[in-house]
């Protein structure tokens, strides 16, 4: 019998991830039923595109905070026992996990956007190289389920979990290509891309993330969980030996910034980091809000289609929730030049400060640090009560995260 025929539901279930809070709620509530024991049973089974009723597929909206974690584990534990829904409680925390252990190791990114640079400027001039990527990218490397998966993320801009980590896998010990080119296509076409999920996923399967331990696709394993639709036998490597790579630094301490105000007039930025700008911790109303809808430059190679628009029509959709919610002035803009734009829009409204969500380390930080540098008035960031909680624990592997998970749920309110 196929392992689909756990399902109650009869006919397959696609998925359209529309950027907005109100899309996020409506398909949590159609998750959360599954989200105890059907989804630690299932969750590894990958139907295809057009069948996602195993899964929550809530990472999108998750990514962007148009739906905020705490809520999603508060509704999750109103519905099931902790023990029930461990398995989805722990994926949710692996989503700060990677963006705690970031922070804790900056060079990391550093080190990744550095290293692409130069390879992008290789492909220009390696011949063999260039045609390798194009034909792993274009989906046409004679692998089935590979060039499915290709094809399946330029498309919808989504894979299953489990199809990341084989298509990761493929990509750094079968095909042989720098993890680092593998990682940016992921970033450049995932509605979730994240700086912290994805290359730290992709660090992990290659055996730098825990050091010495890999992710080996297997062709077995990829039969069983696509339910019969893939089986590569003959087509992977069977070994997959470590990547390396120069030391880390020590990691860096944690620290969350003064979030005390200078005065009233407060300016609130909206950014793809975060699109619940209504449920942020203010201890002043803002005087005006600014949405930042401009593409944020994820790579130096062109964003997929669908990426493109997902994060800046979710910075549209809180701008909407915002001006009903604050009652005060708000724009919304594509413009690029930030740092002109923010010195006219802090000067034409008399602010005392700029204020927004905690900017995490990627493009969206670098880009408003940099254009916010030379103002007169602080940018003040406001870390949310999950981050504070979670982000401490994330110095090494998951696993001493996990261990904490229980007194984080007591210490946020969410048990």
């Amino acid at each position: 019998m196929s392992q689909s025929s756990f399902l109650d539901a009869p006919a397959k279930e696609p998925v359209t991830w529309v950027p907005s809070s109100a899309a996020a709620q409506v398909r949590l509530q159609h998750f959360l039923p599954k989200a105890g024991k059907a989804y630690a049973q299932q969750r590894n089974f990958d139907y295809g595109a057009d069948d996602r009723r195993n899964v929550s597929a809530l990472s999108p909206w998750i990514r962007h905070r148009l739906l905020l974690e705490d809520d999603v584990l508060r509704a999750t534990l109103q519905r099931h026992s902790a023990s029930a829904a461990d398995k989805f409680i722990a994926e949710v925390f692996w989503r700060g996990y990677f963006k705690g252990w970031l922070e804790h190791h900056p060079n990391v990114w550093a080190r990744y956007k550095q290293n692409l640079v130069s390879l992008v400027d290789r492909l220009e001039s390696d011949a063999a190289l260039a045609r390798r990527y194009e034909e792993a990218v274009g989906g046409r490397t004679g692998i089935a389920c590979f060039d499915t998966w290709a094809e399946e993320l330029t498309e919808k801009g989504f894979l299953h979990n489990h199809a990341r980590m084989w298509f990761a896998s493929i990509w750094i010990f079968t095909l042989k290509l720098p993890w680092e080119l593998g990682a940016d296509f992921f970033y450049r076409h995932l509605l979730d891309g994240d700086p912290a999920s994805n290359t730290c996923s992709w660090r992990w399967v290659g055996g730098l993330h825990t050091q010495g331990k890999t992710y080996l696709a297997r062709a077995s394993n990829i039969e069983k969980y696509t339910d019969g639709r893939f089986n590569p036998d003959g087509h992977l490597i069977t070994e997959a030996p470590a990547l390396t790579e120069p030391d880390l630094r020590a990691p860096t301490p944690v620290t969350f910034p003064s979030d005390e105000m200078p005065g009233n007039r407060i300016g609130l930025l909206i950014t793809e980091e975060d699109c619940s700008p209504e449920t942020l911790p203010l201890s002043v109303s803002p005087f005006a809000v600014l949405a930042l809808s401009s593409v944020t430059e994820r790579s130096v190679l062109p964003l997929g289609d669908l990426a493109k628009v997902f994060a800046p029509s979710g910075v549209v959709d809180a701008a909407t929730r915002a001006e009903e919610y604050f009652s005060c002035d708000v724009q919304t803009t594509k413009e690029e030049n930030w740092s002109a734009l923010l010195e006219d829009w802090t000067n034409g409204h008399a602010l005392d400060a700029l204020v927004t969500a905690r900017l995490p380390i990627g493009p969206v930080t670098k880009r408003l640090k940099s254009a916010t540098r030379d103002l007169s008035v602080p940018l003040i960031e406001i870390t949310r009560d999950y981050d504070r909680a979670v982000w401490p624990y994330a110095k090494r592997g998951f696993f001493g995260l996990r261990k904490k998970m229980p007194h984080i749920l007591a210490e946020t309110g969410l048990a």
